[in-house]
């Protein structure tokens, strides 16, 4: 029998439309890589689009309906984006752990990102559970599409996509999420903070992975690390950075404003203006 290899996994995952289902899948594959029953990287035909279940509806995010911020609902909303972010977020990894065999990236590479779909399923299911707790469900509500249609502008290359998704998207988790703890923890909802507060902790390790072999690529191709960031945002980030960033955090992966402040200082202002 021909062993699975690590490029299948994913892309049992990726294709996997019922979403705790694709946190079980992942969860499992995971486990099977770090065991041994998975030990090649090996290739495959990846799909454009990953599975997906029907529903949520999928609308562009300048159709999203707006959360009333405090409510019940307005926390069912905010849980229900944070899980959509995390159903997109184990894609992203998986699709980012073996996308790319002409990268020939080193064995902890893999390791990283196999790691990261296994903490964004766990994300992801205890969520879901809060939603349930709150008598809702992922599914529940519209969601938007944003995260992978910009993922895929970098399906090219794996330096962009590193430099994109977990150096923007993931970054931008360790900026927003603290004060949204703070908002919930207002209004008492304890438990919801308690699991934002593990997500928190985990990104900054997502972050830090996906600027170190960010690094390791620049490195290989002689690239400078900050100009050659703002390069690849310029091309593939729609919308400018947009502060205030967790400069503890950010620092703690291993992106010092160095990374980010003369990016923002060089955008237009909203006049217009330089900055």
């Amino acid at each position: 029998m021909t062993k699975l290899t690590l490029a299948e996994a994913a892309k049992r995952a990726l294709l996997t439309e019922d979403a705790t289902e694709k946190a079980d899948v992942t969860a499992e594959m995971a486990a099977m890589w770090r065991n041994g029953e998975i030990s090649e990287v090996g290739s495959t035909d990846l799909p454009d689009r990953p599975g997906r279940p029907p529903k949520p509806e999928l609308l562009p995010p300048n159709k999203m309906p707006k959360r009333k911020k405090g409510s019940v609902q307005g926390r069912i909303g905010l849980l229900h984006a944070l899980a959509h972010i995390e159903l997109n977020a184990i894609d992203l990894a998986w699709d980012l752990c073996v996308r790319f065999p002409e990268a020939d990236m080193p064995r902890d590479f893999h390791d990283a990102w196999v790691q990261v779909a296994d903490d964004e399923a766990r994300h992801f299911k205890m969520i879901n559970k809060r939603l349930g707790e709150l008598g809702a469900a992922y599914g529940d509500l519209p969601a938007h599409d944003g995260l992978w249609q910009t993922s895929m502008d970098t399906a090219y290359d794996i330096l962009p996509r590193l430099a994109v998704v977990p150096m923007v998207f993931e970054a931008r988790g360790l900026d927003a999420t603290p004060p949204t703890i703070e908002r919930l923890l207002a209004h008492g909802d304890t438990e919801s903070a308690r699991i934002l507060k593990i997500i928190a902790h985990d990104e900054i390790a997502h972050v830090a992975a996906g600027r170190k072999y960010y690094e390791y690529v620049c490195d290989q191709r002689g690239l400078p690390y900050y100009t050659t960031w703002h390069d690849m945002l310029r091309k593939h980030f729609r919308g400018p950075l947009k502060p205030p960033f967790n400069d503890e955090a950010r620092y703690e992966a291993g992106m010092p404003p160095d990374y980010y402040q003369d990016y923002v200082l060089e955008l237009p202002d909203i006049d217009g203006d330089s900055a």
